[in-house]
């Protein structure tokens, strides 16, 4: 046996336990981080070959561990923008240079610019949804992703482009007289009215009139005050229906179910599905839910568990504007940490996969909640200890080592 190995044995050891209490000194600084991952040290020994009745003490090494896939415990905070997965899966942010990093720090909020960045200065990633688009994920990329910005959802106006109507007309309503051609407003027997938008968000406001010009047959005429605006679906505006067993009041196979006319203002043709109405024995009800908005600043900014982002005007108005993309890989634990609680995919972690929440095994965004470190303070503060003595324990190895090579130093003398 070597003395001097016995002191390098010693020497390892220390160093061993140094490894160990940096990663619990770690722990121990970020047990209030948000999203933090615990880190551990693991001990391996490196036993060298010896003969029959000679040992050469070896060494041991030391490998750092992340428990990555463990999840912490969830808090709820009073911020929309405060999110947390639950689940499988990491948010995508992007640094001032434009690369891209996932994490589980979801402490969000909005920067001079609107943009949703971390308490780290990363940028939350999503798909634009705005105006109904679809996204378009690259499940093995970050392709297609943008900047999650608040301030391109304020002061946009839509134009309206379609209504949905659920309606009833009196069956029990006399025919109105002469001129019965066409509904209008010196000639029907129900009114209401549409708020719609035309291009810049400017309301115009719709007059639908009814007029019924025989049994169960019904003309319906729009205006925008004095001035008819129907056009198709057709050359006529009747509407009849089916009162028979089989029909119950709701329009007939050979009816229109639509209207379709041109806001004052509006590039596009603005549609009336009609396909609901009935004429059953109740009274006249109108209900029409109309798209289109006029611009106005956002009040509030809600996401749901799918991670769409919408945003609430001040008007009432609700506008799906992105949705937050999450990721994985196939060996969470084994991606490299980065500066600020982000992690980066290496060869051993395997390729990035983007999706959506909720599809393709990944989890929830749960708004309003953030998820705590996963660190266990009387677990860290108990291997702080284990370290010290067994840092002490290996330093007196080398000392005794060390008091033997004095010896043998001193043999002749």
């Amino acid at each position: 046996m070597s003395l001097y190995g016995v002191m390098r044995t010693g020497v390892s050891g220390m160093n061993a336990q140094s490894n160990k209490l940096s990663t619990v000194s770690d722990n121990i600084a970020n047990v209030n981080t948000t999203g933090y991952k615990r880190a551990s040290t693991e001990f391996s020994s490196l036993i060298l070959k010896s003969g029959s009745g000679n040992y050469d003490s070896g060494a041991v090494e030391t490998t750092v561990r992340y428990a990555i896939s463990d999840a912490g415990n969830y808090h709820f905070t009073t911020s929309t923008t405060d999110l947390a997965v639950q689940g499988n899966g990491f948010f995508v942010v992007q640094d001032a240079n434009g690369n891209n990093f996932l994490t589980r720090a979801g402490a969000f909020v909005p920067d001079n610019t609107g943009n949703l960045v971390n308490t780290a200065g990363f940028q939350l990633m999503g798909y634009n949804i705005a105006n109904g688009a679809v996204p378009t994920v690259a499940a093995n990329g970050f392709g297609g992703l943008q900047v999650i910005n608040v301030n391109q959802m304020a002061l946009q106006a839509a134009p309206s482009t379609k209504a949905t109507v659920a309606a009833n007309l009196d069956p029990s309503a006399a025919v109105v007289a002469a001129p019965a051609a066409a509904a209008g407003p010196s000639n029907y027997t129900s009114k209401t009215s549409m708020v719609t938008y035309d291009n810049i968000g400017n309301a115009v406001t719709l007059d639908v009139y009814a007029a019924k010009t025989g049994a169960n047959t019904w003309d319906i005429e729009v205006y925008n005050g004095a001035t008819s605006l129907t056009g198709g679906p057709s050359a006529t505006t009747a509407f009849s229906f089916d009162v028979t067993a089989t029909g119950k009041g709701k329009l007939a196979a050979a009816s229109p179910t639509s209207l379709s006319v041109a806001i004052p203002g509006g590039s596009a043709a603005f549609n009336i599905d009609m396909s609901a109405m009935t004429q059953v024995a109740a009274a006249f009800d109108f209900k029409a839910t109309v798209d289109g908005n006029a611009p106005s600043a956002v009040e509030k900014v809600n996401i749901d568990d799918k991670g769409i982002v919408t945003a609430v005007l001040k008007n009432g108005t609700t506008l799906p504007s992105f949705q937050i993309a999450l990721a994985t890989v196939p060996s969470p634990d084994h991606l490299t940490p980065e500066v600020g609680n982000v992690y980066s995919p290496n060869l051993e972690s395997g390729n990035v996969q983007v999706g959506l929440a909720g599809q393709g095994g990944l989890g929830t965004v749960k708004s309003g909640a953030l998820e705590d470190s996963n660190v266990d303070l009387a677990d860290e503060l108990t291997s702080m200890i284990e370290a010290q003595r067994g840092f002490t324990a290996n330093s007196k190895s080398f000392q005794t080592g060390a008091d033997l090579l004095d010896v043998v130093v001193n043999l002749k003398r």
